[in-house]
């Protein structure tokens, strides 16, 4: 008929998902969100125009040295903190600008796990009352002993433990306690701040084991912060690396240890220990010269230029854009197709 469009191709059965089709929204989105605390001495920008996405399911690891940021990031996107900048949208709704009545709903499905296990926890609490505390205000009508029960063995804990204190447990025990009060409310995203940095090796791999179960069981999103990289490769698909309250890169687990091109991520690579001597020498160390610079007066251009022994007179005005700097994954470099960083065995 005159006028009228070509009909659409149809698939050939088996022939997969249709490409043209819309990819789901992710399920977290941050965009240039910021926090500046004014003192006297000046203004200390410690979260400085981070963005980033996170699909429903998937894990991101947020890492850097202490005091990059990366905590005052996971209180901004729960709200715990009000940002200075930015946006933080959780299932397409802007959590910055929303009323407190409605941000009490959304907190249900917002999880975080601390990372200290013990002064998290409320000393004066059984682990019933701890663990039991959001159900008793999302789901009053529930069986709040049998839930709680529930989530204890869950967490891998014996259910005669809701009649104990948090400090009646060892360490790794309140971490699974803190882990089982997270879940209650039943939330889709679980931010995890340094949650196992103040225990055992041991106790560590048992608490990583646990989360990866948990993810995989509930479908759980996890943001996981942590200054240890070789904890977040265990856990994490994605990976953004931050420093002086910026993300400088960001990709792939396999890109950023596989491939890193930002000299920091380079640098904290290079310091994780390696067991075999061999795959040590084979991997080279990074040094790092001079101090770590002072938030409250960063230095101008790139922020990491004091210490990079990369660093050329462009460095010193340009700020480098978060962008593909014609590698495969977004780094906040200058010359990132450039630099011989070498790959980690």
């Amino acid at each position: 008929m005159a006028g009228s469009s070509p009909a659409e191709p149809s698939r050939p059965p088996g022939a997969g998902p249709d490409p043209r089709a819309a990819a789901p929204a992710p399920l977290l989105v941050v965009e240039g969100l910021a926090k500046h605390f004014d003192s006297r001495d000046g203004t200390l920008k410690a979260v400085d125009g981070v963005s980033f996405s996170l699909e429903a399911g998937a894990t991101l690891g947020l890492v850097g040295e202490s005091g990059c940021g990366k905590s005052t990031t996971a209180r901004l996107i729960l709200r715990l903190l009000g940002p200075t900048a930015g946006s933080v949208r959780f299932r397409g709704r802007e959590l910055t600008s929303l009323p407190a009545a409605e941000m009490r709903h959304v907190r249900r499905h917002l999880g975080i796990v601390f990372q200290d296990p013990y002064a998290s926890l409320n000393p004066r609490m059984t682990l019933r009352s701890i663990v039991g505390e959001g159900l008793r205000v999302w789901e009053p009508q529930a069986d709040i002993g049998r839930r709680v029960a529930g989530l204890l063995e869950r967490v891998g804990l014996d259910p005669a433990f809701a009649r104990r204190y948090p400090h009646e447990l060892s360490g790794g025990q309140r971490q699974r306690v803190a882990i089982a009060r997270a879940l209650a409310p039943g939330p889709s995203l679980l931010i995890c701040d340094e949650p196992v940095s103040a225990l055992d090796v041991s106790v560590q791999a048992q608490i990583l084991n646990l989360l990866a179960d948990l993810r995989r069981d509930l479908q759980l999103t996890i943001l996981f912060i942590s200054h240890d990289l070789a904890v977040v490769r265990h856990v994490c698909e994605r990976v953004a690396v931050m420093h002086l309250g910026r993300i400088v890169e960001i990709g792939s687990r396999s890109q950023i240890y596989g491939n890193p091109r930002h000299p920091y991520t380079a640098a904290l690579l290079s310091a994780v220990p390696v067991p075999d001597p061999a795959q040590r020498h084979e991997r080279g160390r990074v040094q790092l010269v001079g101090e770590i610079p002072s938030p409250l007066d960063p230095p101008s251009g790139c922020t990491f230029r004091t210490r990079c022994p990369h660093a050329a007179e462009r460095c010193a005005t340009d700020e480098p854009e978060l962008t593909r700097h014609g590698v495969d994954h977004p780094v906040a470099c200058h010359f990132a197709a450039d630099l011989p960083l070498r790959a980690q065995p």
